[in-house]
C-alpha cells in the first residue's frame, strides 16, 4: 500500500511536470488562444490573467493580448490594473482602435464619463466616421445630459448609418430633452356615419389641445388644456403629463387630469407606466389608465417595441376588467423613418377602443362592442423646430341591433420647440 502511494505521487509530480513543460513550449498565440477559451468558455479570469500574462512574457508588444488583459481586468472590476494595460498599448500606438475602444468603455463603466468622452473624442480624431465610436459618443453625451450634443451626434450617425437601430432607439430617447421648451397645438375631427342612429353621435365631434412642455432635472413635465364638443355639448379638460428619469435603463410616465364637463370628458383621470429600455434596442412598458366618468374604469396597459434598422415596431394591449368579461384591445404599429426622429410614416392597426384616442369616453358606454380601427400618419421636422403631423383613422364599431358603424378621424398637429 506504501508503495503504492508513493507511486501515485510520482505520477501526479510527473504529470504537472510534464503539463507545465507542455504549456511553455506554446507559443504566443496559441497561449492567447487558451486565455480567451478560460475567459469566454470556462469563466476562469484568474486563469486567463495567468495565460496572458505568460503570453506577453514572450511577446511583449503583442498588442491584441495587452488590450484583452485590460478587459479582464475591467470586467473584475480592477480599474488601475487594465488602465496600466491599455495605457501601455496607447503610448506605443496612439491610433490603436482596440485599446482606445476598450479604455472609453473602462472609464464610461466605472462613472467617469468624461474621461471616457476624452478617449472617444480622441478615436475620432483617427477615425472621424466610425460607426461605432460616434453611437459610444452618443451614449457618452445622454449620461452626461448634454441633450442637444447628444441629438447631434446621432444625427450625423444615421445620415451615414441609417440601418442602425442602437442609434434610431436612442435618439427617440434623446429628442423629448433636446430642446428646453415645446409648445403643441393639435385638432381632430371625428365624423360619425349614419349608420349611428343615437343622438349622442348626431354631429361630428371636434376637439382641440395646447401643451407646453419644458425639461426639468427629472424629466420633462407637459401641461395641456383641452377642448372638445360632442354629444352636441362643450367641454374642457385640464391635464398634466411627467416622465420622469430613473436610470439610464428606466423612465416612467404620470398623468392627471380633470373636468368639470362630463360626457364631454371624464371627471377625473390618471395614468402611470413604467418604461424599460431594453438590449437589443427592444423597449418595454407595463402601466394602468383610470377613467372616472359615471362609474369607475381601470384599464391596464402592456407593450413591447423593437427598432429595426429604418423601422420601429410597437405591440399595446389595453385590458379592462369586467364584471362578467375582460375587454381587450389590440394594436400594432409600424413607423418608417426616412430622416431624423420625427421624421417618418407611421402605419397602425387594431381592435378595440384605447383610452388615448380622440374616441375614448366611448370607452365606458362599449366595453362589450368589438370595433376593428385602421390609421395612417405622417411626421415631418422642418428648420429643426418646428413639427408637422397628419393623422388619419378607420373605426368599425358594433352596434347593439344595429349594422355595424364607421367613423373617420383626421387629426392635424403642430409642435414648435425652443
Amino acid at each position: 500500500m506504501k508503495y503504492l502511494c508513493l507511486f501515485i505521487v510520482f505520477l501526479s509530480i510527473t504529470t504537472l511536470h510534464f503539463n507545465a513543460d507542455a504549456q511553455s513550449d506554446l507559443d504566443s498565440d496559441e497561449l492567447f488562444k487558451l486565455a480567451r477559451t478560460a475567459a469566454f468558455d470556462q469563466k476562469d479570469y484568474p486563469k486567463a490573467i495567468n495565460l496572458c500574462n505568460e503570453a506577453l512574457a514572450k511577446s511583449p508588444g503583442y498588442e491584441d493580448i495587452r488590450v484583452f488583459l485590460g478587459r479582464i481586468y475591467t470586467w473584475n472590476d480592477l480599474p488601475d490594473k487594465a488602465r496600466e494595460q491599455l495605457g501601455l498599448v496607447l503610448q506605443k500606438n496612439p491610433k490603436s482602435k482596440d485599446a482606445l475602444l476598450a479604455s472609453l468603455d473602462l472609464e464610461f463603466w466605472n462613472n467617469n464619463s468624461e474621461k471616457a468622452l476624452e478617449y472617444c473624442n480622441a478615436a475620432l480624431t483617427y477615425y472621424p466616421n466610425d460607426e461605432e465610436f460616434l453611437l459610444k459618443k452618443a451614449r457618452i453625451l445622454n449620461d452626461l445630459k448634454r441633450y442637444t450634443e447628444t441629438f447631434s451626434v446621432l444625427g450625423n450617425l444615421l445620415d451615414r448609418y441609417p440601418q442602425n437601430s442602437d442609434a434610431r432607439s436612442l435618439m427617440d430617447r434623446v429628442k423629448e430633452n433636446s430642446s428646453q421648451n415645446k409648445i403643441t397645438l393639435s385638432y381632430d375631427y371625428l365624423y360619425f356615419d349614419q349608420n349611428y342612429n343615437s343622438a349622442l353621435h348626431n354631429s361630428p365631434w371636434n376637439i382641440a389641445s395646447l401643451s407646453y412642455s419644458t425639461r426639468t432635472g427629472i424629466g420633462s413635465v407637459i401641461g395641456r388644456v383641452s377642448y372638445a364638443n360632442r354629444f352636441s355639448s362643450n367641454g374642457l379638460q385640464a391635464e398634466i403629463d411627467a416622465y420622469p428619469r430613473i436610470s439610464n435603463v428606466f423612465y416612467s410616465y404620470l398623468n392627471v387630469g380633470y373636468s368639470d364637463d362630463l360626457p364631454v370628458f371624464p371627471k377625473f383621470r390618471a395614468g402611470m407606466s413604467l418604461y424599460a429600455n431594453l438590449p437589443k434596442s427592444f423597449e418595454g412598458e407595463v402601466g394602468f389608465r383610470y377613467l372616472k366618468f359615471s362609474s369607475e374604469t381601470w384599464i391596464y396597459t402592456a407593450s413591447l417595441g423593437k427598432y429595426i434598422g429604418n423601422y420601429w415596431f410597437n405591440l399595446r394591449t389595453f385590458l379592462v376588467p369586467g364584471n362578467t368579461n375582460l375587454s381587450q384591445s389590440y394594436t400594432l404599429t409600424t413607423r418608417y423613418y426616412y430622416g431624423e426622429a420625427d421624421d417618418y410614416i407611421s402605419v397602425g392597426i387594431g381592435t378595440g377602443i384605447s383610452p388615448d384616442e380622440s374616441r375614448s369616453v366611448l370607452i365606458e358606454r362599449q366595453l362589450k362592442l368589438n370595433s376593428k380601427k385602421v390609421n395612417l400618419g405622417l411626421s415631418k421636422i422642418f428648420n429643426k423646430r418646428n413639427v408637422f403631423i397628419i393623422t388619419a383613422s378607420w373605426f368599425n364599431e358594433e352596434q347593439h341591433n344595429s349594422p355595424n358603424g364607421n367613423q373617420f378621424d383626421v387629426g392635424l398637429s403642430y409642435q414648435r420647440r425652443f
